[in-house]
């Protein structure tokens, strides 16, 4: 085996402290670490600068998602145990694939969800892999989630969420996530009105974030983990943007690795090489080093865990030694770490 292949070869050290607890406030106030790909230099700024970097001709393209409330509190009907749901994805009408914490969660279990105003019970139909569950509610649950549900924050953030806004991207407007798209939450409105007064080109596509942020690579060679779908959207016009982009000579900036994910899902069902088609529908792309980009010249990021997907997307992108690398520094400089942390731009 390579060594590149080998997942212990994308761990870092990370101290807990650099961990963030809480957004920055302002959003914009985050810091930004700048890695060019070229020479491996680094440039320490801070996220309102963000626009300075950018030419009239770049297309900055978002993932417009929102997070809904899918973390619901339930009890098993036999026992009254207390269990967690965190809902991944909507199967059909009232059939929700999802992750379960809780004991004894088994096929036909019973669990009862209980609100203010709703009580609902559901029945395990399916059982998966890591906690992995279909539940069937009695009645569709979409209109009574804001009741049923709270928004899920990522387990290494342990401080409660005064604001659950500041867990969403000021534009999400297409709600089925079960995590946000966090290169986005450092955007302001502000940010996009001096995107504007550039002539930046900014477009939307959709990938509804779910099992995989949620999921560790568990083996060693990362050649046999296997990632699983979600919901991907890039419509006509944002096709269309990125095509006057390069037709201009600009750049396509990719706003996190979800929209990554999207445009190269894109390119690679798209007819031709050199052009990217609109596309709906599933993607299980796992990018990894090795992988030939095609649509992504930049990609804003933050910081991600070891041994993980991201981490392995971004080493694809600019070399796993460079962003180790990169890493020791951001440790070293004291840099904000993962959803609540700082930035990272890389071209």
């Amino acid at each position: 085996m390579k060594a590149a292949e080998s997942i212990q070869d994308y761990d870092y050290h990370l101290p807990p402290s650099l961990i963030a607890q809480e957004p920055c406030e302002p959003r914009d106030a985050a810091r930004l670490l700048l890695l060019k790909r070229e020479n491996g230099s680094l440039s320490h700024l801070h996220f309102q600068e963000f626009p300075d970097l950018l030419k009239p001709e770049d297309c900055l393209v978002f993932n417009d998602t929102r997070v809904h409330p899918a973390r619901i509190h339930a009890r098993k009907v036999k026992g009254g145990g207390a269990v967690e749901i965190l809902l991944l994805r909507r199967l059909a009408a009232g059939l929700w694939r999802v992750l379960v914490r809780g004991s004894g969660i088994s096929l036909g279990s019973e669990l009862q969800l209980q609100s203010s105003k709703h009580s609902l019970l559901a029945v395990v139909t399916a059982v998966g892999e890591g906690g992995q569950r279909d539940l069937q509610f009695e009645k569709p649950i979409l209109d009574r989630l804001p009741e049923l549900g709270e928004v899920p924050l990522p387990p290494y953030i342990q401080a409660p969420l005064a604001d659950p806004e500041r867990y969403q991207t000021i534009y999400g407007n297409k709600l089925g996530s079960a995590a946000a798209p966090t290169a986005g939450l450092h955007f302001t409105h502000q940010t996009f009105l001096a995107l504007k007064d550039k002539g930046v080109i900014t477009a939307y596509c959709t990938l509804h974030i779910g099992l995989d942020t949620f999921q560790p690579i568990r083996v060693n060679d990362i050649a046999e983990h296997t990632m699983h779908s979600e919901s991907i959207e890039l419509g006509h016009e944002t096709a269309a943007a990125i095509q006057r982009c390069r037709a201009a000579g600009g750049r396509v900036f990719a706003i996190g690795t979800t929209t990554a994910r999207v445009l190269e899902t894109a390119a690679q069902n798209s007819a031709a090489h050199t052009v990217i088609s609109p596309y709906q529908g599933e993607t299980r792309l796992f990018i990894r080093p090795g992988y030939a980009w095609r649509v992504v010249d930049a990609l804003l990021t933050n910081f991600h865990l070891p041994r993980s997907t991201l981490l392995l997307m971004v080493s694809a992108f600019a070399g796993r030694e460079t962003i180790l690398r990169t890493y020791e520094v951001a440790v070293r400089e004291r840099y904000r770490f993962y959803s609540f942390g700082d930035a990272m731009l890389i071209f």
